[in-house]
């Protein structure tokens, strides 16, 4: 098999790739180890930055998202009882989509399929090598036959367990990481959420976030132990920490949960996030903590840098996008890193018999709500950096 770009991993990263790519009349063959049908029901985050919104739509992958998402206009942090609402509108013209990720992938799949394109779902044994050369191969199990694509590029989209990443060269990559002394147990419930927009919230038993997939499904999470064992928490007990931590703020409605998991929270960033014809994208290069809601944005992020370079390449022979890809796509990684630490350490309890640092955080959320510059910042990260 031959294409000029091989794709491995169909999330959001390796699908959008080979949809911009497509646009520009690149050819390319995804794989992927799951099935279609795993892929599409697979719950993840899904709150969309207002650049990655509007691209979606701009290349026709948003007529569904158009009509089911939910609009937010800003979101609210809770602290001594009491909601305080950022207006990412009235500050800095923007705000987010709520549209879960496996929305975005059914959308994309659909799309691809459509376009012609080439989606290998349940391969095995994928190994990606050559890509120090001028010929780079994926070789893989498909259909109980070894298959192998000769391909120009490697989009390694394959998330933070994939074969991409291991597969560089000892010495290249340099990793960072900073794993986080909680995690997240999170529920889906179908309920209403308490509010039309996120709430935050802050409370000396720990942290607490209040979101929805839909206007009867809630997704709802707590600060909890990184290991915890999900057989301690029963539903009630869920509910009762649910209801404390928001503070009587809204009214929480309780339903049924379908769904429970608990999450450890950790960040990580590789750097280069490129070798030879390998390129590295979304959570096979960099993890952040969930607080920030960047993980898909940074996936969309780097696949639109990596797709403009390829073209670039093709169209006018030029290679110095592609040379600095890394540079390009982690200058926007550290300062979602910083941003998702930022929002964590200032609402997560990191040491419960710390007074001092209970009350500076209080001291930080208070600047945050009160000061319009303070907020701004907030707004403008939240909503989304620019990407030119």
């Amino acid at each position: 098999m031959r294409t000029q770009v091989g794709i491995v991993g169909a999330g959001p990263a390796g699908l959008m790739l080979s949809h911009l790519l497509h646009l520009a009349g690149v050819e390319s063959i995804i794989l992927e180890n799951r099935s279609r049908e795993y892929c599409e029901a697979r719950i993840r985050a899904g709150l969309i930055e207002q650049w990655a919104t509007d691209m979606l739509v701009e290349t026709g992958v948003g007529e569904r998202l158009t009509r089911e998402a939910m609009f937010h206009d800003g979101n609210y942090l809770c602290f001594n009882r009491a909601l305080h609402r950022i207006d990412f509108r009235k500050l800095v013209g923007k705000g987010v989509t709520i549209y879960g990720q496996q929305e975005v992938v059914k959308d994309l799949i659909a799309r691809r399929l459509a376009d012609g394109g080439q989606i290998l779902f349940e391969v095995k044994g994928t190994n990606v090598y050559d890509f120090d050369g001028k010929e780079p191969k994926i070789a893989f199990q498909h259909d109980g036959k070894t298959k192998q694509i000769a391909c120009d590029f490697i989009g390694g989209c394959d998330g933070f367990h994939g074969v991409c990443r291991p597969s560089m060269p000892p010495g290249v990559l340099t990793n960072f990481t900073r794993d986080y002394p909680f995690g997240w147990l999170g529920i889906l419930s179908e309920s209403p959420p308490p509010d039309h927009e996120l709430i935050y919230a802050y409370n000396e038993r720990g942290f607490a976030l209040y979101t929805m997939r839909s206007p009867t499904l809630a997704r709802l999470y707590i600060q909890c132990a990184p290991d915890e064992d999900i057989d301690d928490w029963p539903d009630a007990r869920i509910w009762e920490e649910l209801h404390v931590r928001l503070g009587g703020t809204r009214k929480l409605a309780e339903g049924h949960i379908v769904q429970k998991s608990v999450t450890p929270m950790r960040s990580f960033v590789c750097e280069p996030m490129q070798f030879g014809s390998l390129y590295l994208a979304g959570d096979a290069a960099h993890i952040v903590p969930p607080t920030g809601a960047k993980g898909m944005n940074l996936a969309l992020a780097d696949v639109r840098v990596l797709s403009r370079a390829i073209e670039a390449f093709y169209r006018k022979n030029r290679t110095d996008l592609l040379q600095n890809y890394s540079a390009t796509c982690l200058n926007r990684v550290w300062k979602a890193q910083r941003f998702s630490w930022w929002m964590t350490q200032m609402l997560h309890r990191y040491n419960f018999e710390n007074d001092f640092e209970m009350r500076r955080q209080l001291a930080e959320l208070d600047y945050v709500t009160s000061s319009q510059a303070a907020a701004t910042s907030l707004a403008e990260n939240y909503a989304g950096l620019p990407m030119e």
